[in-house]
């Protein structure tokens, strides 16, 4: 369990213990409320911030009944091979229970918590009663190469069979001799249902190659030097390269497919592994300023040469091997940018990834208002605040800390690729040096988009149905765009007879494009067709209104409204409930036509 845990809790009771596990475990504390004096991060919904925190990926830690976090997360259980672990601990701290995640650290993190307050754990784990581990979850440093027989093997010893230890005893178990067999090799040995075998990651892979290398020739040349040298991909801690390779598909693609992480140096700090080197270059100095790479990098991560370089005509690996598993890894990682859409602002429509990419991020950069509608999921986390206007200084500043390895989550409000900053990032990643673009290392780092609710979608559910046919969005800010193109695509749009969701109808000084659209679409359509007003989507201050075309001013809308106007086929039914807008789409005329034909022979 890589990730720091979260501490809830709910009431006043439970706070002195929240804060002692807090001192003990170096974790933060979210508190309810108005009904918890001091904590790192508040939340008004235990619920809502419960389910937010473990779609995010974030262990978490309850001082409250279990039945409150089993109510939060149920909706979302689906794979317990990759949910993080949930914890529950009574007010009075006698009594610890791991409810999921037991396998991936909540049976050891309950005893942490138990050692700490003197507490009992409550695990039910089947193999951590019988063995008092989990054979699936092996210390720091080591790999389980066949987790697919984990469950048969711990059957068999459920069921009373012995086991023998081979290699070193990583569990702190007792040789008790029998069929089942924990293996614990760098080398490949085959696994079974009555043997589990263990990798020691001591290895650090060291790669290099020419630009736009193919990834299938780098990996043909891996898998040859480990089958050569019998070491188990399974005993690779890390992949490691040179800086300028961060954005080569070979190196990610390798890292990817051994399951470890991507490493990274400088020339300067691969150079000062020159005296080590077994095959020094002066050819590769002159082309990147060190006179190695694949080797340097494999020893600028630790242990000693264990296998030199291997090449092909555009590729090159070395392996360093330590004394012990690398559990802490030199070099920097591989920067990513996170450009995310955080919806109209609730919790409730920010997507699980989006909440796991935030949670990941190192830093977060935004608009402070987006920034600050995240809540707890922004607390203690580096934070820069961009104000309205400096969308390019924002971007550019998000991609230039991707660039120097930092893991930084660009905030936006719905989608960020819809009128926010999804196209601004790829703009300047595409420009020139010359034309005020980014550096090269920003261009090297992972770009990440991850899809939000956006504002049209947020005020056509609020409505009903009304993109149910074609429709189209149109901004009335002439800021980027000129007024004559705005002006033509609404004549375009309302001839077309699309629904159109207008943004950024109006500003203080901006006040008579929503006027002139309105002129132009009653050209085209009826007075009385339907329009929607949304203010403030999913946010407390909600508010919806309906308008006939013919009546819509532009004094009751603002930046935070999202207008609606329906097509000539859109619909306001009047319900119980109040009025629903709905687009038909033509089953009506299927329907028809296919009763005219008859029943099918």
């Amino acid at each position: 369990m890589a990730v720091t845990p979260v501490i809830l809790c709910l009431n006043r009771a439970g706070e002195p213990l929240a804060h002692r596990l807090a001192t003990a475990l170096g974790a933060p504390v979210h508190g309810r409320e108005a009904r918890v004096d001091k904590a790192d991060a508040f939340f008004p919904n235990a619920l809502d911030h419960a389910r937010d925190l473990f779609a995010a990926g974030t262990p978490i830690i309850g001082v409250c009944a279990s039945g409150i976090l089993v109510r939060a997360v149920a909706p979302l259980l689906s794979d317990k091979t990759t949910e993080p672990p949930v914890l529950s601990i009574s007010d009075d701290g006698k009594v610890v229970v791991p409810l999921l995640g037991g396998h991936r650290g909540a049976n050891r993190l309950a005893r942490r918590i138990a050692g700490a307050i003197g507490a009992t754990p409550a695990v039910t784990t089947a193999g951590d009663i019988a063995l008092g581990v989990a054979l699936d979850e092996p210390p720091a440093g080591y790999r389980l190469a066949n987790p697919e027989h984990a469950k048969p093997v711990m059957a068999a010893l459920l069921n009373g069979a012995g086991f023998t230890l081979s290699g070193p005893d990583i569990f702190g178990l007792d040789d008790t001799g029998g069929d089942i067999e924990l293996c614990v090799s760098e080398t490949s040995v085959p696994g079974s249902r009555q043997r589990l075998v263990y990798h020691p990651q001591a290895y650090a892979l060291g790669l290099g190659c020419a630009r736009g290398a193919d990834p299938e020739e780098m990996w043909q040349l891996v898998t040859q030097t480990l089958e050569k040298n019998d070491i188990a991909p399974g005993a690779i801690a890390c992949v490691a390269t040179i800086d300028l390779k961060a954005d080569e598909p070979a190196m990610i693609q390798t890292a990817r497919r051994l399951n470890v992480p991507l490493r990274l140096f400088s020339a300067e700090e691969l150079e000062a592994q020159t005296p080590r080197l077994a095959n020094p270059s002066e050819v590769v100095f002159a082309e990147v300023g060190t006179h190695g790479v694949s080797e340097a990098a494999a020893l600028a991560i630790g242990g000693d040469l264990a296998v030199p370089k291997r090449k092909t005509e555009n590729c090159t690996c070395a392996l360093s091997r330590a004394d012990a598993p690398l559990t802490q890894l030199n070099g920097r990682p591989r920067g990513r940018l996170s450009v995310v859409g955080i919806g109209p602002g609730q919790a409730a429509w920010r997507t699980p990834e989006v909440s796991r990419l935030i949670a990941e991020a190192d830093e977060l950069v935004g608009y402070g208002l987006y920034i600050d509608l995240l809540g707890p999921l922004a607390a203690g986390k580096q934070r820069s605040d961009f104000p309205l206007g400096g969308e390019e200084a924002r971007c550019r500043y998000a991609l230039e800390r991707a660039g120097e390895g930092h893991n930084v989550a660009l905030i936006c409000s719905g989608d960020a690729g819809i009128y926010a900053m999804g196209a601004l990032v790829f703009e300047l990643l595409d420009r020139t040096p010359e034309d005020h673009g980014v550096s090269d290392a920003a261009r090297r780092a992972e770009i990440v988009c991850s899809p939000g609710v956006s504002a049209l979608q947020g005020a056509a559910a609020r409505a009903g149905a009304p993109l149910g046919h074609d429709f189209c969005t149109i901004s009335l800010s002439d800021l980027l765009t000129p007024r004559a193109d705005i002006l033509r695509r609404i004549k375009a749009a309302a001839e077309g007879d699309f629904v159109i969701a207008f943004y950024n109808p109006v500003s203080k000084t901006r006040r008579t494009l929503l006027a002139e659209a309105r002129e132009i679409l009653l050209r085209h359509r009826l007075a009385d067709t339907p329009v929607m007003l949304a203010t403030n989507l999913g946010r407390p201050e909600e508010t919806i209104r309906y308008r006939r075309l013919d009546e819509l001013q532009v004094d009751e809308v603002d930046m935070l409204t999202v207008v609606l106007v329906g097509s000539s086929n859109t619909r306001l039914a009047q319900l119980g409930e109040g009025p629903r807008m709905f687009t038909p789409r033509g089953y009506a005329r299927k329907i028809d036509g296919d009763l005219a034909k008859g029943p099918p022979q």
